[in-house]
């Protein structure tokens, strides 16, 4: 049982403050979501920085619902993910994880490395764009999750893709957000 209180500890010195991992729903991410917004409102953070937080992590949760692919292993079918918070003194860190297959990898990372290189007008440009060059895919999105992240976080997005098995890598995906707001 000791694993528990390593698990403590990772999270502890990771500065984690909320950890889900399993399956994801429209209501689990419902639940998520309260809880963030229960912890922020709890530390009295500042309004504009609770927006931006909330705000990524809507996305970051609606790309894990709509757009992680079904691992199958064998007869096993799961859509499980992970999602964290992390909150250290000059910015909270929001990640998610899930499966993905490995024919998906470099769409996806040419997509995100065209988004961490450009400017905050660049993202504003793709932005209006997308809006209106794009239809919605068949999975709901338009592709603007990603864009709307790097802009409300001011950051670029870090993402690694480890391989999980022949088939399959493992999206991990961490946008920042700074806690201390704009002049």
């Amino acid at each position: 049982m000791n694993f528990i209180y390593d698990l403590h500890r990772t999270m502890m010195s990771q500065n984690l403050i909320l950890v889900y991992q399993g399956e994801f729903t429209q209501e689990t991410t419902k639940s998520i979501l309260a809880m963030a917004e229960r912890n922020l409102d709890s530390t009295g953070e500042e309004s504009s920085i609770k927006r931006k937080v909330f705000n990524v992590m809507v996305e970051a949760l609606q790309n894990i619902v709509k757009h992680s692919d079904e691992l199958v292993q064998g007869n096993v079918h799961t859509h499980t993910a992970i999602f964290l918070i992390g909150k250290e003194k000059d910015r909270y860190s929001i990640m998610a994880g899930n499966p993905i297959k490995k024919e998906n990898v470099p769409a996806l990372k040419k997509a995100l490395e065209h988004i961490n290189s450009l400017d905050k007008e660049g993202l504003k440009e793709l932005y209006k764009e997308i809006i209106k060059n794009t239809t919605i895919s068949d999975k709901g999105g338009a592709g603007l999750g990603f864009v709307d992240m790097a802009r409300k976080s001011g950051e670029k997005l870090q993402y690694e893709f480890p391989e999980m098995s022949p088939d399959y890598n493992f999206f991990c995906l961490k946008v920042n957000v700074p806690r201390e707001t704009e002049n």
